[in-house]
């Protein structure tokens, strides 16, 4: 075989396995949802709450967000917006401020879509925490309420169309048992529901399944851990799937309820490394699916 006919052969060889690796990179962004987001066939949206990388700025946190390959994340207040900004997220947020943070979700392809947990102490400061949320296109607002502010909450859940959320933090806080939850919700708007943390319930000594039921049909939103133990308030975070959760049977509970609506990893350990973790715990939970 001459040399010149040698070349010939080369390149279309190099042509061929070019076009091939085209046509498959072309086809990939329609197969990604399938693939690698298995939980929003069920109407789920997997994220992390920003406390999680609550020692880095917002931005920082979007940066690890997208690398634990997660698609949403739950907002809260006090925390640096960073990429050139000292201001927080509070809703005394400049519009500068507001437009940067949009742009950042916008590049990172990162929907905004709770925030929280967030609290407020007149019916006037609960006015500019919601009307900041719907400005930011938040879905849900966590919060846990003074019981004099649960009917100015339940108005404004109405006047802004927005879904609340009543978060539990471990036993003594106000709302560490559902039954508390269930109680406060009574009589009030029907966006009012609950975010069911099952790490805090763990460490209330609750199990988890128990409580969920307890919630079916008010739940909408869930703070997603797993513990190294249970009953304990001390307990830390590990790797979901890899604690006392049980997390496939969390997700058949949530199954079989129905449930549409968010989990927020809020690893709370390994507060300067947790990104591993995170990306593990998402992993776990997709493969658990």
């Amino acid at each position: 075989m001459n040399l010149f006919k040698k070349l010939f052969l080369g390149c279309a060889a190099s042509a061929m396995l070019l076009g091939t690796a085209c046509s498959t990179a072309s086809k990939a962004p329609q197969t990604v949802n399938q693939t690698n987001y298995p939980e929003e066939k069920l109407g789920w949206k997997l994220g992390a709450q920003a406390y999680t990388f609550r020692l880095f700025t917002f931005a920082e946190a979007l940066d690890k967000i997208d690398a634990a390959g997660l698609r949403f994340v739950e907002a809260f207040p006090g925390q640096k917006i960073g990429a050139g900004s000292e201001e927080k997220m509070t809703y005394e947020l400049s519009k500068e401020g507001r437009e940067l943070v949009k742009k950042l979700l916008k590049d990172k392809k990162i929907t905004l879509h709770a925030y929280g947990v967030v609290g407020a102490k007149s019916a006037e400061e609960w006015d500019k925490v919601f009307a900041f949320a719907k400005d930011m296109g938040v879905k849900v607002i966590n919060c846990e309420p003074e019981e004099n502010m649960l009917d100015v909450v339940s108005t404004l859940a109405d006047k802004y169309d927005m879904l609340v959320g009543i978060h539990n933090h471990p036993t003594p806080s106000r709302y560490w048992n559902p039954d508390v939850v269930l109680e406060a919700l009574k009589g009030r708007s029907k966006r009012m529901g609950a975010t069911a943390d099952v790490g805090h319930w763990m460490r209330s000594g609750l199990d988890p399944i128990t409580c969920l039921k307890k919630l079916e049909g008010k739940i909408i939103h869930l703070h997603f851990k797993d513990l190294n133990e249970f009953g304990n308030k001390k307990a830390h975070d590990v790797p979901w799937g890899t604690g006392k959760l049980g997390l496939k049977e969390v997700q058949a509970e949530l199954k079989r309820q129905k449930f549409k609506g968010m989990f927020s990893a809020e690893y709370e350990y390994n507060w300067e490394n947790s990104l591993p973790e995170v990306t593990q715990s998402a992993q776990n939970f997709r493969n658990a699916l």
